[in-house]
């Protein structure tokens, strides 16, 4: 059973900073690109930052310039620091990963349970 567990979120200031973390547990033998999406209450989910296995990342353009996703491969874990938060950051905050587990011929698409991020004063 593979699972992504996240954690890091909470409640910060205008122009403060988080960062969150995922990591990876399981029967697992690859992981490719690794993401992190966000869904703010009555939107839909969208894609915040991306990063694949070599390391190659993207940003959604409301971010760029203020969070950084990166990946530890040896920790199965992905970062996304977020600084100069503001409150249209505000939103729950999922881990996608694309997994391949022991056994299996192909990669599979997990999700984390989402961890909440408030910015507010």
């Amino acid at each position: 059973q593979v699972q992504l567990v996240e954690s890091g979120g909470g409640l910060v200031q205008p122009g403060g900073s988080l960062r969150l973390s995922c990591t990876a547990s399981g029967t697992i033998f690859s992981i490719n690109a690794m993401g992190w999406y966000r869904q703010a209450s009555g939107k839909q989910r969208e894609l915040v930052a991306g990063i694949s296995s070599g390391g190659s990342t993207n940003y959604a353009d409301s971010v760029k310039g203020r969070f950084t996703i990166s990946r530890d491969n040896a920790k199965k874990t992905v970062y996304l620091q977020m600084n100069s938060l503001k409150p249209e950051d505000t939103a729950v905050y999922y881990c996608n990963a694309d997994i391949r587990a022991y056994g299996s011929r192909y990669d599979l698409n997990y999700w984390g349970q989402g961890t909440q991020v408030t910015v507010s004063s």
